[in-house]
């Protein structure tokens, strides 16, 4: 019983031996060399130099080797044609089936078919073309091997990874941005303006703090102008008080009433907070019309659509109102005195101060807050503080474009600050109504660029260069290694 479960055991270990190496019998003899691929007209062309001294070909066995290329991730592939490497007889049993036009002799049409000769140095020389898929720019390279004998019996099959990454990764280009240091602003006069609907009794401009809600309105002045006097990164320089009425009179004696009020006001903006008058530039405006419009459009009052024709067409203001009189008998008229003018009459009192310098660790903190304390320069030093890929970063040169709309830096700067994002298209639209301004063109050359219109990039690119622009010049070099 010993003996017999011993020659079990060696045969169990030969067969396993068999299986072992019948696995890949050839492929760990084939030596790859010349490895290479290229894209080119949108066709993937794979090359190799496959060294077969060291295969010894049993004269019936045939060696089926397909080069497979797969998406790193497995998630594509694709295999290319085969390579076949006959034994002696069996390459005459290749040549007669392809005498005599055996269709079925191969799953797939090879690339080559060669007979070994063995002993003897030989390489096979492989070259296939696929067309190019994009998911090809990153693939592997493999060698599947499938062995048959006699009979087609398989004898083995097997694989190796010839190159991880087939094709180079695509070249990324570094555009250089502009960005634009503004000046220093010396002194950083800043102003806000205020709306107080303070409460009057009719005809009267005394400023009585116990009528209706003055004295709310007061507490919110109060609150106001006491935290500009006593911020200390600041010093208020005056103060400018004008006074609107509502049109219910004639326009001199509005105007005249408006003054009066709004001198009133000063006075008590000079006694509660020791400021000379001198420093206080009063004006009455009288009648305000704009507002009037703006009150009644956002009512749902009777006869709107009248009111607002009359206020558009009734050149003569008190024409006009004599006009609003006449509506509903009266009874329009009067709804526009109770709920509507109220909101017209009031005083907007603006504050002027100077803000002083901060650094940049400073502006950090006040960007937050108070962002307008801060110059253009400060914020662009404070956005540089960040960066390029962070949050903060593009924070600062929005917040900087809401505070100067209309200022070309901040937009050169934040449309940078887009593109350094990827945001491109939102750079792009940011600097079309200043595209006339040579100190775009760089950037607009970067943002088209990166969306893949290099005809429109080379365009602003060009521009750039002809006006001596270093950046363009560099970035001219980086779109002709990528727009080819």
């Amino acid at each position: 019983m010993k003996k017999k479960n011993i020659y079990i055991v060696i045969l169990a270990f030969i067969s396993l031996s068999f299986t072992l190496n019948a696995q890949s019998r050839y492929l760990d003899l084939i030596k790859v060399e010349n490895q290479a691929a290229v894209n080119e007209n949108n066709m993937l062309l794979v090359y190799m130099d496959l060294v077969l001294d060291q295969v010894q070909l049993n004269t019936n066995e045939m060696i089926t080797l397909t080069p497979v290329v797969t998406a790193n991730g497995d998630t594509q592939s694709i295999a290319l044609a085969p390579m076949i490497i006959n034994g002696n007889r069996r390459q005459k049993m290749v040549e007669r089936g392809l005498v005599l036009n055996n269709k079925n002799l191969f799953k797939q049409t090879p690339q080559s078919i060669i007979q070994r000769a063995n002993g003897m140095p030989q390489v096979l020389h492989y070259s296939a073309t696929v067309p190019f898929e994009s998911w090809m720019s990153d693939a592997s390279l493999s060698l599947q091997e499938s062995v048959t004998g006699c009979a087609e019996c398989d004898l083995g099959e097997g694989a190796e990874l010839v190159a991880q990454r087939i094709l180079p990764p695509a070249y990324v280009p570094v555009y250089k941005l502009t960005y634009i240091v503004p000046d220093v602003e010396p002194v950083k006069q800043r102003e806000d303006t205020y709306s107080a609907t303070l409460n009057f009794r009719v005809d009267k401009h005394n400023l009585d703090r116990n009528y209706m809600n003055n004295a709310a309105i007061l507490a919110d002045v109060d609150k106001v102008v006491n935290g500009l006097m006593t911020n200390k990164d600041l010093t208020v320089s005056d103060f400018r008080i004008e006074g609107f009425a509502s049109p219910e009179a004639s326009v001199a004696y509005n105007k005249a009433l408006a003054e009066r009020r709004a001198d009133s006001f000063a006075d008590y903006l000079s006694k509660k907070f020791n400021v000379d008058k001198n420093r206080m530039k009063v004006s009455g405006f009288g009648e305000d019309w704009n507002k009037t419009r703006e009150v009644i459009a956002a009512s749902g009052i009777a006869d709107k659509a009248e009111i607002l024709r009359i206020i558009e067409n009734v050149s003569n203001p008190d024409a006009r109102d004599a006009e609003l009189m006449k509506l509903s008998g009266g009874a329009t008229y009067q709804a526009m005195l109770r709920e509507y003018y109220p909101k017209v009459r009031r005083t907007e009192y603006t504050v002027s101060y100077v803000a002083r310098a901060f650094s940049v660790e400073e502006g950090r903190e006040v960007i937050k807050t108070n962002p307008k304390l801060l110059s253009l320069n400060e914020m662009y030093l404070v956005g540089q503080s960040y960066p390029a890929d962070s949050k903060e970063f593009k924070e600062v040169f929005d917040i900087a474009t809401r505070l100067y709309p209309n200022e070309p830096i901040a937009i050169i700067n934040s449309a940078a600050a887009d593109i350094e994002g990827g945001n491109n298209q939102a750079a792009i639209d940011r600097m079309q109504r200043i595209e006339n301004d040579p100190r775009t063109w760089n950037n607009l050359g970067v943002a088209y660029a990166r969306l893949g219109d290099f005809e429109k990039a080379k365009e602003y690119f060009d521009k750039a260069v002809a006006r001596n622009d270093n950046d363009a010049v560099a970035n001219t070099e980086e779109l002709q290694k990528v727009a080819k």
